[in-house]
């Protein structure tokens, strides 16, 4: 297994390299809304409300000051998002949705003021208020009284941040959660937090990686142990067709003698013929 801590050295070097006499503002080709995914204590219980019964989900979809790891063109690094980095664009009062695993129907948005947030020493807190005749929601509470989905995730656009002197780490000092959403998804990579990973993003992004990155995607895909390099058979060697000998060359023609009577003996029987008549 390649060694972490050389290869986060390697992409911090590259970085500053990169940044040269400027300080880098933004980590290069991060995604601008990732799905950061943090643990959280989801809990689900029936409330009253404006004389409705709902299905009350409250939990935190962000934790301050708690570090997890990202992956710019350079490499790995360490993304802290501050405390108080949700102050901004909770006072501008934001348009957000809360949903489970980012795609689904939204099911409460603080547009209908079924959806709050609020920052507190601990993070982004959410509480949604669901309608509990809606079967996606029976579902979604139903798999968190099991425990089988206990993380959260917000998808946000970073507005201010900085990097450490090293490179090693990028804290988020503010972002905006305008058009964003909060809510339940279903898995981590990690027991604190992981970022999403689409198998076809991936894909795409191969041929555009650094060579660090290529080179150490390229080893820990040979470690893999279920994976097996198939050499394809070589292709069948057309049978070579018979030699044909090339036709002999036709012989030269063979001069053939004059037929008939040559000039100068015609000649001279004509001179015989002219004496005799003499």
């Amino acid at each position: 297994m390649s060694d972490i801590a050389a290869l986060r050295s390697q992409a911090a070097a590259a970085r500053s390299a990169a940044a040269g006499t400027q300080p880098m503002a933004m980590p290069r080709d991060r995604p601008e809304s990732p799905e950061v995914r943090f643990t959280s204590k989801l809990r689900a219980q029936t409330v009253k409300r404006d004389g409705l019964d709902w299905y009350q989900v409250e939990g935190y979809a962000s934790v301050f000051e708690a570090g997890y790891e990202m992956w710019d063109m350079f490499g790995p690094y360490t993304e802290i998002v501050s405390a108080g980095a949700a102050d901004g664009t909770l006072a501008a009062d934001p348009e957000v949705v809360f949903r489970f695993n980012h795609a689904a129907m939204p099911m409460a948005s603080t547009r209908n003021a079924r959806l709050e947030l609020w920052a507190d020493d601990t993070g982004l807190g959410d509480r949604a208020y669901l309608n509990p005749k809606r079967a996606d929601v029976q579902l979604l509470v139903q798999a968190i009284e099991d425990g089988d989905v206990c993380e959260q995730s917000f998808m946000f656009r970073i507005t201010s941040g900085q990097w450490s002197p090293d490179y090693t780490e990028y804290r988020i000092n503010s972002f905006d959660l305008e058009r964003g959403d909060v809510g339940p998804v279903t898995y981590g990579a990690s027991p604190h937090t992981s970022i999403a990973a689409r198998g076809g993003e991936f894909l795409s992004l191969i041929p555009n990686l650094s060579p660090l990155l290529a080179r150490e995607a390229y080893t820990r895909l040979a470690e893999r142990a279920d994976l097996t390099v198939t050499t394809p058979p070589p292709a069948p060697t057309p049978p070579t067709p018979p030699t044909v000998p090339a036709p002999a060359p036709a012989p030269a023609p063979v001069a053939q003698p004059a037929q008939g009577r040559s000039i100068a003996m015609l000649r001279t029987r004509l001179l015989v013929q002219d004496g005799d008549e003499d």
